[in-house]
């Protein structure tokens, strides 16, 4: 019998393998690239990890490392197109005992490598460019990009010092050493600007100031603008004096948000039952969760959260509360359809039914027709065009 080849060549070959499925894929489209993703040992920024379970009725996440799942498995998951979740909660796992985690955010993980290439090809590099990088997480994206630049043109910020101080220790030995920094990522780094790029792996409400200051004029943001109740997707904007502007891609990539943009732990005020005005709804709850409404309901309701409840006559309603204005609106069937009750300084369903019927209107286009204009004081999401119809972004 062959003796099993040594991790290294194991990793190695896997490494082979999962660039030639991206490229296949058509993710992966220059060599510099493709070099980069079969010359970074991700195994080594992942020693371990946790992925979902398959227990019915909760969603927990099971640990694994070479110890737990065996090392030949642990090197396949590592080199599969997925994401692992690395930390919950802010807080890292006791891997002396791992156990399953249940009942807990993820708050660091190691993107699905599709995602990481697909980003870095729209990003648009070339040899002599700087990069500013925020969210190191592992370290891996990190890694590939100082393969492909030099170490010399990467600084990355990490806002969780034990995270970062995981990546550090994962890029020496790979044999990279980036300008690693812990710090808020909004504020940017100023020490190294101008930067020719800035991408960021973490989801943004808005565009920060610091950014348009730190990336020089023609320079390009590639970075996920999101909610508090979704993603709002990748966009690539081209920075033009004070301010940048660009357009979504029409698929719909997801980050975590900055942890000093999460929403409150409180979502508002229960309304009475007799709170607000009452009316018949044109759309039902369902555009708080279909692709395209859910878009425009984000947009038009930045700060709004919803949920449902049954009450004592088993009839379930949809909350949409807002916990900046503290306004409200209750969904509650009727008749053949919905009807909703508002309240507050702002009539959150009269907003959202506003976008999305605009959205209806232009032809219920994709996120690919949606484009941005972000300057120090003002950012707009924009359909068609900046002069078509816009939504303020969270300031």
């Amino acid at each position: 019998m062959a003796p099993k080849p040594d991790i290294e060549t194991a990793a190695a070959d896997l490494r082979r393998q999962l660039a030639r499925r991206l490229e296949k894929d058509g993710l992966l489209r220059s060599p510099e690239w493709r070099a980069a993703v079969e010359a970074v040992p991700r195994h080594l920024f992942i020693p371990r990890f946790h992925r979902e379970s398959e227990s019915i009725g909760v969603t927990a996440w099971e640990p694994v490392s070479p110890e737990t799942v065996g090392r030949e498995q642990w090197l396949r998951l590592v080199y599969t197109d997925e994401t692992w979740m690395t930390q919950f909660d802010g807080r890292d796992t006791d891997w002396s005992d791992p156990k399953p985690i249940s009942n807990a955010t993820p708050t660091s993980s190691s993107t699905l490598p599709s995602l990481v290439v697909r980003m870095l090809e729209d990003l648009d590099v070339r040899e002599g460019m700087t990069v500013l990088e925020i969210g190191t997480g592992t370290g891996y994206s990190t890694a590939l990009m100082c393969h492909r630049l030099g170490s010399e043109a990467v600084t990355s910020i990490e806002t969780d010092e034990g995270v970062a101080r995981r990546a550090r220790e994962a890029l020496s030995r790979s044999g990279y050493t980036p300008d690693l920094v812990v710090a808020d990522g909004r504020a940017g780094h100023a020490d190294g600007a101008p930067y020719d790029r800035l991408i960021a792996t973490c989801g943004l409400r808005n565009i920060p100031p610091a950014w348009l200051e730190q990336v020089r004029h023609g320079g390009v943001i590639l970075t996920t603008l999101r909610g508090w109740m979704r993603s709002l997707g990748l966009v690539k904007l081209t920075v033009t004096g004070d301010s940048a502007s660009g357009w979504f891609s029409a698929d719909e990539p997801s980050f975590m948000i900055a942890r000093q943009q999460d929403a409150p732990e409180s979502l508002g005020m229960i309304p009475g039952p007799e709170e607000g005005t009452t009316r018949g709804a044109r759309y039902g709850p369902e555009v708080l969760t279909s692709s395209g409404p859910a878009f425009l309901a984000q947009l038009a309701a930045p700060d709004v959260r919803f949920f449902s409840m049954r009450d004592d006559s088993g009839t379930t309603s949809t909350f949409v509360l807002d916990s900046v204005s503290r306004s409200f609106a209750v969904l509650t069937p009727w008749t053949n359809g919905w009807q909703v009750r508002q309240g507050g300084p702002r009539r959150l369903w009269d907003a959202i039914e506003s976008a999305v019927a605009i959205w209806e209107e232009y032809g219920s286009p994709n996120r690919a027709a949606f484009g941005v204009t972000a300057g120090r004081k003002a950012q707009v999401v924009w359909l068609g065009n900046p002069d078509g119809p816009q939504w303020p972004l969270p300031r």
